[in-house]
């Protein structure tokens, strides 16, 4: 292939999440080009329960979210993301959901952007309207479960040979010896990123997410009020229901959608905010011989003044400081580079936009030169 490097290269993704993840298994599956994949991790899909990652507290759906609708590139990301999704229903591992969106004020539909992206998007006769709503539409999405699809795509991984290090990463010092001098870093470290020495990404900040999980058989819709002031820093009303073998049935309330906001501790009050709006629009919420509460989840999502950063680079050792306080290392005094495609910052768009972002990771990996 031309302008393609499809010799051997020892390819090291630092980060477990959904995007890292979708990136390896590209990687291994690539026809043009043989890898020999690492992925290096703090935080691994069997660590669920650790809120020091955000993909297994994310809506982990496709709904339409503001950067999309202006960046062509996030949207060509989307697209392709709820393509593959969407032909990956018939595996269990992605749920297809009728989905209604109701709105606050009335406005044209045509107003809405995203409706070729999506399946079957029509607007909702008056009827299907809950008061105070003056408008709904409604379309076909999907959602897939974090605690059965990311360890599905380790799985995936394993039996192809890809080998995973679990360990925390401090500087990219840290990573010269595996990575080698011919292989590349695909940096997916999400939040992670602000703080990995060599990378020092300021622009990332939180958003806290706090949801509920329910079972609750009775509610087989996706369901969102746009209008609120979520993207105000404050709470968002979405109802996602999720495919699952372990607990079938299971709902994801929401949630908060909280701007710098690094508390990751639970909130009793805001559960009952956001149990009370979602029965509004799910009033079978409410019947608490049907509806049990599984857990409460508190997540940050991770987001990136500017948009995400998906680009290449070159790094050069010794690590530049301004500081002069870069951990000592016997490598870390020798000269040299390593060749880093970053790909994090996505906040709460990671799942969405997972296919398309790794795509596009792969290419950059690909090309033989990459920007300095």
């Amino acid at each position: 292939m031309a302008g393609v490097d499809t010799s051997q290269k020892h390819l090291v993704v630092l980060g477990a999440g959904v995007i890292g993840l979708t990136v390896a298994y590209l990687a291994a599956t690539d026809p043009d080009g043989t890898f020999r994949i690492t992925v290096v991790a703090r935080d691994m899909p069997e660590d669920m329960d650790s809120q020091a990652w955000a993909s297994p507290f994310a809506g982990a759906n496709w709904s339409p979210l503001p950067a999309a609708a202006t960046d062509r590139r996030v949207y060509n990301w989307e697209l392709a993301s709820f393509n593959k999704f969407w032909d990956m229903i018939p595996t269990g591992l992605v749920k297809k959901l009728p989905s209604k969106i109701f709105v606050k004020r009335a406005r044209d539909t045509s107003e809405l952007w995203w409706d070729h992206l999506i399946r079957e998007f029509h607007k909702l006769d008056r009827s299907e309207i809950p008061e105070p709503y003056k408008l709904g539409v409604g379309f076909y999405t999907i959602s897939v479960n974090p605690e059965e699809y990311l360890p599905w795509l380790k799985s995936e991984l394993l039996s192809r040979g890809v080998s995973f290090e679990k360990r925390q990463v401090r500087s990219l010092e840290e990573l010269r010896s595996l990575v080698g001098p011919e292989g590349i870093l695909v940096n997916a470290t999400s939040l992670g990123s602000r703080s990995i020495i060599g990378v020092e990404d300021t622009k990332l900040y939180p958003i806290r997410g706090q949801t509920i999980l329910v079972q609750s058989p009775q509610i087989h819709e996706f369901l969102a009020v746009e209008g609120d002031n979520s993207t105000q820093g404050g709470e968002a009303t979405y109802i996602i229901p999720r495919p699952g073998t372990k607990y079938t049935d299971t709902v994801l309330l929401g949630g908060t959608y909280q701007s710098g906001d690094w508390d990751t501790s639970l909130d009793m009050d805001t559960a009952q905010r956001i149990f009370d709006r979602c029965a509004e629009v799910a009033p079978s919420l409410k019947d608490s011989g049907v509806t049990k509460i599984l857990k409460h989840q508190v997540g940050l999502r991770p987001a990136r003044e500017g948009g995400a950063r998906v680009e290449a680079e070159v790094v050069k050792f010794p690590l530049g400081s301004t500081h002069n306080l870069v951990p000592w290392d016997a490598a870390g005094l020798e000269g040299g580079s390593m060749r880093v495609v970053h790909a994090y910052g996505f906040g709460p768009g990671g799942y969405q936009a997972s296919w398309g972002v790794a795509a596009e990771v792969l290419t950059l990996v690909k090309e033989k030169n990459t920007t300095t």
